[in-house]
Order: C-alpha cells, then structure tokens, then sequence
C-alpha cells in the first residue's frame, strides 16, 4: 500500500472514530461547529473581498477613461483632436483612443492586448477581462452621435495576489482558532464535569462503606445540586432496600426457629437410644410436619416480599383456619378457646399469609397467658387474640410494634422482638392492619373475601 493510501486509511478511520467520553463528544461538537461557522465566514469573506477588489480595479478603469476623456475634443466634420496634458505619462499607460475603429492613441504592449484593445473600438460600453487584464469601453460622443471610444487597462495580478494572500490568511486564522476552541472546550468541559466525577465517585463509596452519607444541600450550581439530590435519593432507596433485605432475613430466621428446634430436639431424642417403632413414627411425624410448616414459611415470606407494593390477592374463610389452628394448638399450653359468629366469615387475604398473621401473636399469647387464650372472630372481618395474662407494659404500647423491639428483654425467651412486626406488616401487605386492642388483645384487621 503506497503512502498515500495508507494517510487516505487513516484518515478514514479517524473521521469514523467517535470519542469515548462526554467531554471528547462536547469538544467534537464544539469544532464542528465552529468549523461550520469559520468555513461560511472564510467563503463570505473571501467573496466579499472578490467583489470589492473588483469593484476598485473598475473604478480605476473608469476614472482613467473619465481623465483620457477630458483631454479629447470632437471636432466638426467629427474628428478628434487630443489635447496633451503637461504631464500625460499616467494618461499614456493602458489608454487607448479610437477615432471610429482607427486608433488616434495607442500605448506601447503586448500584440494580444492590441487586438482585444482594438476589437472594443466601436462596441458597446462595458467591462470584459482576458486573462489577467481588465478592460473597459467608453464612448465618446458630441451632439448625440458617437465619434469614438476610450479603451482603458489594468492588470489584475495585484488583486489576485491580495486574494490569495487573504484566502490563506483567512484559512490560517480558522485553523487556529479551531485548535484554540478545541482546546478551550476540552479544558472548559473537563473542568465543569469534574465534580460530576468527583459525586460520583464518592456515591460509589459510600453505597459500598457508608450507605448514611449524603450529600446535602450546599452551595452549587442547579445542574450539581439536582444531581445531588439524584443520588442522595438513590443513596436512600439502595439503604432502605438493604434494610428491608436485612429485615427479611431476620423475620425468616425468626419464623424458622421454632420448627428447626423441633426437629433437632427430635433428632436429639431419636439418636440417644433405639425407640420402638412407634415412638420412631412419631417422632418423624413431628419432623416432617416441623419440615412442611418451614416450606410454608419460606413460600408465604417469599410471596410477601414479591407482593410487597401491592395487595395480595386471595381468599380465606376464617373459621376454617381457626379451627385448624386450634387443632394444632399444644396440649401443654394454656386452654384456647374460639369464639365463631354465625355464618361464614371470609378474609381477603391467602390462608397461609393469615396463619402468618396469627402465628406470632398465639405465640406471645401463649407464653404470657395464665389460664386462657381467646380468639374471637368479629364481623367486619376481625379476629380478635387476648389472654388473661398481665398484658403489654405501658410504657411499652406505643414500641410493641417496633422490629427488635421486645417489652421485657430478661423474660427467658430467646426471640428477636420481630413476631409482632412482621405480623403487622403482613397484614397492611394484605390490605387491612394489626393494632393493639386492649391491656392484652390484640385485633387483626382484614379485608372482606
């Protein structure tokens, strides 16, 4: 591949070639279109200039043609006598008078310009250029006929050396301001983004190490500020999402540890010695139900945490569930006693996400029951857990609902304080809510099914 072609490649390539960064792509902008402006000036100018050199090179001819004329007189019978000036020597140069085609006064030149001098005398008035000689036609007349013709020169290589010189001027001069606005734009545009890095930079920090930084409300330019605000309120959505993460994972770990107990203290019991077959069925049967109410667990806190921006569909009859649950209800437990109203009450709400709902609040009510745990189903879609047990502290009623929050941390129960807020939780996911009703109630809130 010779040279060329090899430049003509690069070149391509370099054209085709699109920059990597904002400020590459503004500083591009701005060249293209400084180099549109500079190149529709640089033409303007330089047509301009054209015209206007034109237009002086003609002026001279005419007032050359207006001096010649002064010095001719028309004679009667027409002939034309010249009146020589003191000092003609400027009349002389280029100056051609013709008395019909026959000239009267001819300066010395070249034999091409003679001829083309020659066939002016007697046409129309006007200008006309050969080569680079500008030449003008002037009648001379008296008493309204036309005796002769002035013809004036004037080369133009003067004009066309100061077109040139001012066309690689102009040329030059957008060059380097193309290279000063290219320059001006990358240094400029670079220095404006630099604190756009910069916040970038330290939101990526802080979402890795620091997720409470912000960065306020300081004293920036509108476009910093709004971008400021931008990542604060990413900042805050990312920590609220890991915070619900981490709030999940507890809740799940707080659900699952009451199954898994039983199955390793089964597990335990089994594995001390050999059991009869009927204890070993047992035993498994407890696993096994211990496995399965996991499996729900983890299918109804999944199901919650997909359907947690809106209402979970689904429908439950109410004194079903109860009554499932009181068939669960541990023989070693306070008594439990249901209360049912006539006729069927259904639930908006999945059966599994209901069992979840009442679940914790059976649990605290059957570890601070004294004799008797009560639920009531109301109308209105209301189930109604209380026992005959002290009750929520009152210093306690306006946090019970908190998560990690726990009204007597030294009562020997090894929960997380997360039972009652996650109850609550899912119960708004559902539609309806969970309050605290009385001293030692608690009322779960649903929609009608």
């Amino acid at each position: 591949m010779t040279p060329i072609a090899r430049a003509g490649v690069r070149a391509r390539a370099l054209l085709g070639m699109r920059p990597g960064t904002l400020r590459g792509r503004l500083a591009l902008l701005a060249l293209v279109t400084t180099a549109a402006w500079a190149l529709l000036l640089t033409v303007l100018f330089n047509v301009v200039l054209d015209g206007r050199l034109r237009a002086d090179a003609d002026g001279l001819l005419r007032t050359r043609a207006e001096a010649a004329a002064s010095t001719v007189q028309v004679m009667p019978g027409g002939a034309l006598r010249i009146a020589e000036p003191a000092d003609d020597s400027a009349l002389d140069t280029g100056i051609w008078i013709y008395q019909g085609t026959r000239a009267v006064e001819r300066p010395a030149g070249r034999i091409w310009l003679q001829r083309e001098a020659d066939a002016l005398a007697g046409a129309e008035p006007g200008f006309t250029t050969i080569g680079d000689v500008r030449l003008y036609a002037r009648p001379v007349a008296a008493g309204g006929h036309r005796a002769g013709t002035i013809v004036t020169a004037a080369g133009l290589r003067a004009y066309h050396r100061t077109l040139t010189s001012a066309l690689i001027g102009s040329i030059v001069l957008a060059l380097l301001l193309l290279l000063g606005v290219y320059a001006v734009t990358r240094a400029v545009v670079g220095r404006a983004l630099r604190p756009v890095a910069e916040m970038t930079g330290q939101a990526a920090d802080w979402s890795g190490h620091d997720l409470g930084r912000r960065f306020g409300t300081g004293r920036r330019p509108a476009e910093l500020s709004a971008l400021a605000a931008g990542l604060d309120e990413l900042l805050g959505r990312l920590s609220v999402v890991l915070r619900h993460e981490r709030q999940w994972s507890a809740e799940l770990s707080h659900e699952l540890r009451t199954p898994l107990s039983r199955i390793v203290a089964e597990t335990d019991w089994l594995s001390q010695r050999p059991r009869p077959a009927g204890e070993q069925r047992a035993a498994l049967d407890v696993i096994r139900n211990a496995a399965e109410e996991m499996e729900r667990i983890c299918q109804t806190l999944l199901a919650e945490a997909r359907n947690r921006d809106t209402r979970l569909p689904g429908r439950c009859a109410l004194p079903a569930l109860v009554a499932d649950l009181a068939a669960r209800w541990p023989a070693t437990a306070p008594g439990l006693d249901v209360e049912t109203p006539a006729g069927e009450l259904t639930a908006g709400a999945p059966p599994e996400i209901v069992e979840r709902i009442l679940a914790p609040l059976l649990d605290n009510a059957r570890r601070h029951a004294a004799t008797t745990v009560v639920v009531r189903l109301e109308p209105g879609v209301r189930i109604v857990v209380h026992d005959d047990g002290a009750g929520v502290p009152e210093s306690a009623r306006d946090r019970v609902f908190e998560p990690g929050f726990r009204a007597e941390p030294a009562d020997g129960h090894q929960g997380a304080g997360l039972g009652l807020a996650l109850a609550r939780r899912l119960a708004r996911s559902a539609g309806g809510d969970l309050t605290l009703g009385g001293k030692a109630a608690f009322v779960v809130t649903l929609p009608p099914g």
